[in-house]
């Protein structure tokens, strides 16, 4: 899909996070807008090209005009991953496998303990349903309801009521769900709830997340899996069961006490997105998870340097370097017969670099070893080769 795509295409798609669309003005004529993420031209390939079935991963740089926080792996121009699957399936098998793949990425990664936060959007207005919000203030009580990670409770709720008119009263109501987290005990006392199971969606909410963790149970999964009901997600194309991944850091020995260090993928259901882009309004469910490379780089990276341990940028497995001046020729002739022979080679590229200095950026770079041609080795016919940790040699 193009990086760039007209600006109605991406518009209304978001929710109140549209304001960090970046915008192209008038492009001779045309209004055109940066891609925010992988799934809505994914949406959009859909419906042009009326497929009804597919399932496909998508590694690309998305564009968001928001504050960049570098430390924490926040930018402008970032990658994402997103995997996905599109088709008309039975409930909760697809919405399982994405959660089954979130939990085998972060566990491969080793990135150390992590929890992935499930809700569903019904659930969700179900509950302000009952906690008495109006139709039309859902999604941006949604988006407020999405803060909770960042927020305690009292700011959220202050700005419920004070930037988002809600009573006093309804946000109470609201907090006394949005506070619920636990697994499938949580989701039986919820199915038995007086005013919640009177409320269609929501009943079916709670009945597809019981079926969910009992996929998730039969995956070996469950254990990393929480039922909360804090979680929002602020986009408004999500229309069933959401996700969240975020890594937890244990503040130190004493504490028994996690703490989230951010989210590092999310994702959720989308059943509606297609049709929006279908001119006969045809609808694709689709569900899918998005891992956000950078914040993992970035964790990554900050452990690498706690730990001191050097870090090998180079997969050179030997490094052609002569002893002598006026070897230029040799070297080139040895590195570019190993080249053919598909090892991974490398030279410095000065003329008569001193033997010191190649045999040091061996070790500089974790090079393993120096293929060595000298004079005499010319005439002998041979290689030497030098175990740069070691400093054995051997003549071939």
């Amino acid at each position: 899909s193009p990086l760039a795509s007209p600006q109605e295409t991406l518009m209304g798609k978001y929710g109140e996070d549209a304001k960090l669309i970046y915008e192209l003005q008038d492009q001779g004529g045309e209004l055109l807008a940066l891609r925010y993420d992988l799934t809505v031209p994914f949406a959009r390939y859909l419906a042009m090209n009326k497929i009804a079935n597919m399932k496909r991963y998508h590694v690309a740089k998305v564009y968001r005009r928001d504050n960049p926080a570098t430390t924490r792996g926040r930018y402008r121009e970032f990658y994402q991953c997103d995997f996905d699957i599109a088709g008309q399936f039975d409930p909760m098998i697809p919405d399982a496998e994405c959660l089954k793949i979130v939990h085998e990425i972060l566990s491969d990664l080793q990135l150390g303990d992590f929890l992935i936060k499930v809700n569903d959007r019904r659930i969700l207005n179900g509950v302000f349903a009952v906690c008495g919000i109006p139709e039309s203030k859902f999604i941006t009580t949604c988006s407020t309801v999405d803060k909770l990670d960042k927020m305690p409770w009292e700011e959220v709720r202050s700005e419920m009521v004070g930037e988002k008119g809600l009573s006093p009263e309804a946000a109470d109501h609201i907090g006394e769900y949005v506070q619920l987290h636990g697994g499938l005990d949580l989701i039986e006392r919820l199915l038995q709830d007086p005013k919640l199971s009177q409320h269609k969606l929501a009943k079916e909410g709670l009945g597809d997340m019981k079926l969910l963790f009992e996929y998730l149970t039969l995956f070996g999964i469950a254990g990393k899996i929480s039922f909360d009901l804090s979680l929002a997600r602020g986009l408004d194309y999500y229309t069933g069961v959401i996700f969240e991944a975020v890594l937890l850091q244990q503040e130190n020995d004493h504490v028994e006490e996690s703490v989230s260090v951010g989210s590092v993928a999310g994702g959720g259901r989308y059943d509606g997105l297609v049709g929006m882009f279908d001119p006969k309004g045809r609808k694709v469910p689709c569900v899918g998870v998005s891992i956000g490379i950078e914040r993992i780089f970035s964790i990554l990276e900050q452990r690498v340097e706690a730990s001191g341990e050097k870090v090998r940028t180079t997969e050179t497995q030997v490094l052609v370097a002569t002893p002598q001046k006026h070897l230029l020729a040799a070297r080139l002739k040895l590195i570019s017969e190993l080249w053919d022979a598909g090892i991974k080679a490398e030279m410095l590229y000065k003329k008569d670099p001193k033997l010191l200095k190649q045999l040091q950026y061996c070790e500089d770079t974790g090079i393993p070893l120096a293929a060595i041609v000298g004079e005499q080795e010319l005439t002998d016919g041979v290689v030497k080769l030098r175990d740069v940790a070691t400093r054995e040699e051997v003549r071939m």
